[in-house]
């Protein structure tokens, strides 16, 4: 097994239409505004930026996003990952009565080198990371398009 290899799934039920979620998650440059985690989002071009994160635990991770698949139709958006993660995620959206279910899926391999030195005993606290930010995103989000 590879001990620094994820993979992560998620489903955050929200209360606005498929259109206006996919809306707000294809500006990533406006993420820090909602979700905590996210400290930072840099455009480089019109399909790239560099981001830095940062949960509970105390370090960053930076890594640059390239957009891979931006399809509205089908409410879909996805990235290549590449620095202090390698790999991808994408956000798959579909209607859910009035509202949407949003389900984020990620493959990644971690590169940060104090990551992958702490990868067999840091695992759980790893995970756990991931899931405490990714329901601060659920919420964050939520309360942005409860506002909008």
């Amino acid at each position: 097994m590879d001990w620094s290899h994820y993979r992560f799934r998620s489903l955050w039920a929200l209360p606005a239409p498929p259109a206006a979620v996919y809306a707000a998650l294809e500006r990533a440059e406006d993420y820090p505004r909602w979700w905590p985690q996210v400290r930072e989002v840099d455009r480089l071009d019109d399909t790239s930026g560099r981001i830095r994160i940062r949960s509970a635990l105390p370090y960053d991770l930076v890594f640059t996003a390239r957009e891979v698949r931006r399809d509205p139709d089908a409410g879909i958006l996805e990235i290549a990952m590449t620095g202090d993660l390698e790999g991808w995620a994408r956000w798959t959206l579909a209607p859910a009565g009035a509202g949407t279910l949003a389900r984020y899926d990620q493959v990644v391999d971690v590169r940060n080198p104090l990551m992958r030195r702490l990868a067999v005993p840091g695992r759980p606290l790893f995970r756990a990371n991931h899931w405490l930010m990714m329901r601060a995103g659920r919420r964050g989000l939520r309360a942005h398009l409860e506002a909008v």
